[in-house]
């Protein structure tokens, strides 16, 4: 890595360190994990604009988090989920026409708003209030685009049937885009998918179960569907690619975890997943070859993946890269 010091005068090699730093913030103190770039020459703090806009956004994420504020990419999020732009959703929600622009870029909103914001995300039928007492604000085609994803939110679904038929869906989504993928491979998937979606979307992907086997997490239905495939990749040609019903959030994330995780083998993902806290926990007291149909609880799976977003400062779902390589690395180097 090079840049240039001032003390030298001249491009040089440079170290990055991390550090703990803080910021005064509207009064409050905000301690936080930041980097400094150092030069290999002299050793004087050099000036690395990748390494400032890495601690903005550190520093934005802790605040935030601290103050239990939205993230831009929840925001990002809610506009994707209920295909609305940002214009629109302000008025609707009866702010200023440009405010989610203003947050979008960077503006931290006031908890009122972000409140509001963090309800919409999370609970489909509050957007759906609003939009009946506020469709005046907006134009018939955005009141109309809103309506349709409210319908076909996946989210907002009721009965059993459907909800079981989701995870079909995200199993025909990684088999269709992933190379070679075996049944063990197949399950571990399934559990970063939901894991990471339940992170960045505060709702779960899909509602089944997934239990605490020797091999590691694993969907029983799925197991059983595919199980004759053995340690064999699996090959389906029986569905087409128009029927897998998924909206852009959440195929984006499942791209996100077929590039970070389907790399790997599924005996490297057993053994990613044997090395983390749901499933080591709720096997606690269980020989390694003790069977068992213990379920892993999903608050536990929540909690373990929001930990991980918050770690590694994940503010994209391409982030997801940074835990799959650093876990990796942690295994086998």
């Amino acid at each position: 890595m090079i840049g240039f010091c001032e003390r030298c005068h001249e491009m040089v090699d440079y170290s990055i360190k991390e550090e703990k730093k803080q910021k005064n913030i509207k009064g409050k103190i905000v301690e936080y994990i930041g980097k400094e770039a150092y030069c290999n020459k002299c050793g004087s703090e050099i000036f690395v604009s990748e390494i400032r806009d890495h601690n903005l956004a550190m520093l934005d994420k802790t605040y935030r988090e601290k103050e239990g504020l939205i993230s831009v990419s929840e925001m990002k999020l809610i506009l994707e989920k209920y295909d609305v732009g940002k214009r629109p959703l302000s008025l609707l929600l009866g702010w200023g026409e440009g405010t989610l622009t203003r947050y979008l870029d960077g503006d931290i909103p006031t908890k009122q708003y972000s409140d509001i914001l963090k309800k919409i995300l999370n609970d489909p039928n509050y957007l759906k209030e609003i939009l009946v007492q506020n469709k005046n604000n907006i134009t018939d085609v955005a009141y109309r685009r809103i309506s349709n994803a409210l319908e076909n939110n996946e989210t907002s679904i009721g009965t059993t049937v459907e909800m079981e038929d989701k995870i079909d869906y995200v199993v025909k989504y990684l088999l269709t885009n992933s190379v070679d993928i075996t049944p063990l491979a197949l399950q571990k998937l399934l559990y970063y998918s939901q894991g990471f979606y339940k992170a960045f979307t505060g709702v779960y992907l899909f509602h089944n179960n997934c239990e605490a086997w020797v091999h590691g997490p694993v969907f029983r239905s799925i197991y059983y569907k595919y199980k004759d495939h053995g340690y064999n990749p699996i090959e389906e040609e029986n569905y087409e690619y128009g029927e897998i019903k998924l909206t852009t959030v959440e195929k984006e994330l499942l791209d996100s975890i077929v590039r970070n995780f389907g790399c790997y083998s599924g005996k490297v993902l057993e053994k990613m997943t044997h090395a983390e806290e749901p499933w080591r926990v709720t096997r606690t007291g269980l020989n390694d070859n003790e069977g068992s149909d213990r379920i892993i609880d999903k608050e536990l799976i929540a909690k373990y993946f929001n930990e991980i977003k918050s770690k590694h400062g994940m503010l994209n779902i391409s982030d997801i890269r940074d835990y799959s390589t650093d876990l990796f690395n942690k295994l086998y180097n």
